[in-house]
């Protein structure tokens, strides 16, 4: 099968919330264990290796997000103007299907290889979080849409839930009340200001945005319009760009909270990882070393990542696509890849 072939197969598989998970995690095995790869099931997970002591790993998630108002069926692969559209296509079934194809073209008696196939990416990360502990060789492969450059470090999250606690009345007599909104938006001002007097101050270069951003995604309170708010919550995200960082956040949060009625929930810490493994081989298809502010599956394991896939990047967009020419050169990138790994060592 051509790794066009592959991704058609791959698309034509409705995972979003991991719905058909058994049935592509069934085809992704059978058609490894054409090549002689030994497998086993953890949990939603696939783990696939021809070596029980792999140089060089791969991960892709199967699942993908929902669609809305596409102009061809989602889980029907369509080639048009160089363009191969799908849901999940760029996200991520297409870097699974170039290492599949890969699989195929090298020799398996001198590389040793080791495929982590994940559920649940798109939602909580719980497939990676399952099999983390599984995960053999020092340095990994994650198949996300990069157009082929690589991307070597990522931000880390720091994600905190907050609620604040006023004393409810009628709004009639708000002065016989506390308003938990009032007090949100209090805390929110000196928030901010720590944000631009001292996270945007403390600079980290390797990220195209060299600083920890803040975002106040989520704020809800009061009950109805006539009564004072007796409660409020907010959900803040940052994005880490320093190294244990997020306990002087939290800290500072909780020194600005000591004036306040409040709980403090801590949903995600995840450190950011700016990997320091020999990549290059690779730099010559990019001016630089690259990070990005998202988190991967990468950001989870305690291993070297590398984060290379065909593109362009159109995750979670309408009619998702990535370009055939760039497929065709992530199956090129991780043969070489491989060898590095291997042959090269």
């Amino acid at each position: 099968m051509e790794s066009k072939e592959i991704l058609k197969k791959l698309v034509s598989y409705n995972t979003i919330k991991d719905k058909e998970n058994k049935e592509i995690m069934d085809f992704i095995e059978n058609y490894l264990k054409k090549y002689k790869f030994k497998t086993k099931r953890i949990k939603k997970c696939l783990i696939a290796y021809n070596d029980e002591n792999p140089n060089i790993g791969f991960i892709g998630h199967t699942d993908t997000v929902d669609y809305e108002s596409w102009d061809k069926s989602p889980f029907e692969l369509k080639e048009e103007n160089g363009k191969l559209i799908g849901l999940g296509a760029c996200d991520m079934k297409g870097g699974i299907a170039a290492i599949l194809k890969t699989i195929s073209k090298i020799n398996l008696e001198k590389n040793k290889i080791a495929l982590y196939f994940t559920n649940d990416e798109e939602i909580g990360f719980s497939g990676i979080k399952d099999i983390k502990e599984e995960i053999v060789p020092n340095n990994v492969i994650i198949g996300e849409p990069t157009n082929n450059i690589p991307i070597c470090g990522t931000k880390g999250v720091l994600e905190l839930k907050i609620e604040f606690h006023g004393i409810k009345c009628h709004s009639s007599t708000p002065d016989k009340g506390i308003s938990a909104i009032y007090k949100c938006v209090d805390f929110i001002d000196e928030l901010r200001d720590y944000y631009e007097k001292t996270l945007k101050k403390e600079k980290v270069e390797e990220f195209e945005i060299p600083y920890t951003t803040m975002n106040i995604g989520m704020i809800k309170g009061g009950e109805t319009v006539n009564s004072v708010a007796g409660k409020c919550e907010i959900s803040i995200d940052f994005r880490i760009a320093k190294k244990n960082q997020s306990k002087k956040i939290i800290k500072k949060i909780k020194n600005i909270l000591k004036e306040y009625n409040y709980k403090l929930y801590i949903r995600q810490d995840i450190q950011p990882k700016l990997n320091k493994n020999n990549i290059e081989f690779l730099e010559k298809i990019s001016s630089k070393k690259q990070t990005k502010c998202y988190l991967t599956e990468g950001s989870y394991i305690d291993k070297n990542f590398i984060i290379l896939g065909p593109g362009p990047d159109t995750s979670h967009q309408k009619n998702e696509f990535i370009k055939c020419k760039s497929l065709e050169k992530t199956e090129k990138l991780y043969e070489e890849i491989i060898k590095f790994y291997n042959e090269g060592k």
